[in-house]
């Protein structure tokens, strides 16, 4: 599907850019992507005959579906209208009936993604509005399936709760990561030393944890084992830690439904 259509998407700044990236690295044609952005100037990526454009309005008149990739501040000022052809939006805090404002469209699909969608690791849930049609469905999953992975979900709230679970990559997983290095660090272990064992172990964590046994199969493997690391693991669950982490990504929900 991906060499069929041609696809624009308006916003080009980090995000845009990632999308973008991961299309063109999962084979869809130069010459089938639009990129709208207030200049018009080509931003940089791999890939050759895409077309930039300041007129957002001219991609969606060239494009078969178009993907809203604003900063929520943005949107307001958005002039452009769209029909009679499907809108995708990862605009945060941006609902249905706020794409089928901004741009007249009948076919709204709400989404939320990551940056990881330029090494094709995004994951990306999605909601539609009642316009929306099976063949917008198929393009929906192949557009966001090209750049990760992605499910269609029935409840638009829970678009929120992706916004702070997976949308900000690395971001909690970073912190995670960062605290482990600096923990290093106090034991003595230098600075750069901690910080590429570190790295190497949630990429070998993530490897391990992406098929086959769930992560909660991994913790109580390691507590039968009854190891070093099932000390450790018992002092997490009787600390605060699973109320802490709740209650950060119940803040970083309710940032996500206050824009």
């Amino acid at each position: 599907m991906l060499d069929t259509i041609t696809f624009g998407i308006i916003g080009s700044g980090m995000l845009g850019r990632a999308i973008a990236q991961g299309l063109l690295a999962a084979g869809m044609p130069g010459r089938n992507l639009w990129l709208a952005n207030r200049s018009g100037a080509p931003v940089p990526l791999a890939g050759e005959g895409l077309t930039f454009t300041a007129d957002p309005q001219a991609l969606a008149r060239a494009c078969d579906a178009v993907l809203l990739c604003l900063p929520p501040a943005a949107v307001p000022a958005l002039q452009v209208q769209i029909p009679d052809r499907p809108v995708l939006s990862v605009v945060a805090g941006l609902s249905r009936d706020g794409i089928r404002r901004a741009t007249g469209t009948r076919r709204a699909i709400r989404a939320m993604s990551s940056p990881a969608a330029e090494l094709r690791l995004a994951y990306t849930p999605w909601v539609a509005c009642d316009g929306v049609t099976d063949a917008d469905r198929a393009l929906t999953t192949a557009i966001f399936g090209a750049v990760g992975t992605t499910d269609q979900i029935a409840d638009e709230a829970h678009i929120d709760d992706f916004t702070a679970l997976t949308g900000p990559v690395p971001g909690f997983a970073a912190y995670f990561a960062d605290s482990m290095i600096r923990h290093a660090v106090t034991c003595g272990i230098p600075k750069a030393i901690a910080t590429r064992a570190i790295r190497q172990l949630f990429r070998a964590a993530g490897e391990m944890m992406q098929d086959g046994e769930t992560p909660a199969q991994h913790v109580q493997g390691m507590i039968d084992y009854a190891g070093t690391t099932a000390a450790g693991v018992r002092h997490l669950q009787d600390s605060p830690f699973d109320a802490a982490l709740s209650a950060a990504l119940t803040a970083a929900t309710e940032r996500a439904r206050s824009l």
